[in-house]
């Protein structure tokens, strides 16, 4: 199905919201959006949400496997407020958003569906899930200028890390169960990114709830959203494989020129395949076996 914007869905087909897990996908241009699509509904969401500029073709085979939102997702504060729109008419379901070059992978994802993850993570007592942007890059710039390819994309192997996320509410103390990540190109090219920005990590998928916000940061209003793990015990974590900052730091003026090929000594193939963002520790199976 088709709308002429988010009111038009929210008015026509908000009943799509009744039970998840709802997929939103932002556009925020067409590069490998089709894929994007197709890899989420594989996933196993029961509706995906593409929110898309309307000279977007939808592909023959996604008609009607998508519900498509005339949306401009590069407008300021877009983004937070489509969430926070779609959150407030979700009453309760399971709800994950990303943009287009973005792909979603948890633990045994080849085998489990999302659905069957969210059932487990739900009974532990658990409302929001961290996730961790791994930034995805082509092997070979001259071959492939934009950075996106899928059949030669690399990641970094090592040089994530974590710092005590300080509440400037409380005397700069450390926030309980909460850290910023960073690593990937955000960390090696740093000097391109803005502070603010460097951060990998995000509250991706999330139970909606009444007076929830997204913040810019991709962190919610509900601090215990924002938190890794339970009191007692590690939880799930899952990692979405991403193209944007390489894309953004080769369509940028300021940084294109500075950047011949992002392959360095620690870059590895991508290997599409949950065994190895576990095995380099980039998301946690908890106590789900």
């Amino acid at each position: 199905m088709q709308y002429d914007s988010l009111q038009d869905f929210l008015n026509r087909g908000r009943d799509a919201l009744a039970s998840g897990p709802v997929a939103m996908i932002f556009a925020e241009d067409e590069t490998e959006l089709a894929t994007t699509l197709r890899h989420h509904r594989h996933c196993g969401f029961r509706i995906v949400l593409c929110f898309v500029s309307p000279l977007w073709e939808t592909p023959p085979d996604l008609v009607g496997k998508i519900r498509r939102i005339d949306y401009d997702p590069m407008a300021d504060g877009a983004v937070q407020a489509a969430v926070d729109q779609v959150n407030a008419a979700a009453g309760g379901t399971w709800l994950y958003y990303c943009y287009n070059a973005e792909y979603l992978f948890y633990p045994f994802c080849e085998t489990r569906t999302i659905g069957e993850m969210l059932a487990y993570h739900t009974e532990e007592r658990r409302d929001a899930m961290l996730t961790y942007v791994v930034d995805l890059y082509a092997s070979d710039l001259r071959r492939h200028p934009n950075a996106v390819s899928l059949d030669e994309a690399c990641l970094d192997r090592s040089g994530y890390y974590a710092l005590a996320r300080l509440d400037p509410d409380n005397k700069n103390y450390p926030k309980e169960r909460q850290l910023d990540f960073f690593g990937g190109l955000r960390w090696r090219y740093e000097e391109h990114i803005p502070p603010e920005r460097r951060k990998i990590d995000r509250i991706a998928i999330f139970r909606a709830k009444p007076g929830l916000h997204l913040r810019e940061d991709h962190t919610f209003d509900d601090e215990e959203y924002n938190t890794y793990a339970c009191p007692w015990h590690n939880n799930l974590t899952a990692a979405i494989a991403s193209f944007r900052t390489a894309k953004a730091l080769k369509r940028n003026p300021g940084s294109t020129f500075d950047i011949q090929n992002f392959h360095w000594h620690n870059s590895v193939p991508f290997e599409w395949h949950s065994r190895q963002l576990l095995d380099l520790g980039l998301m946690e199976p908890g106590q789900w076996f």
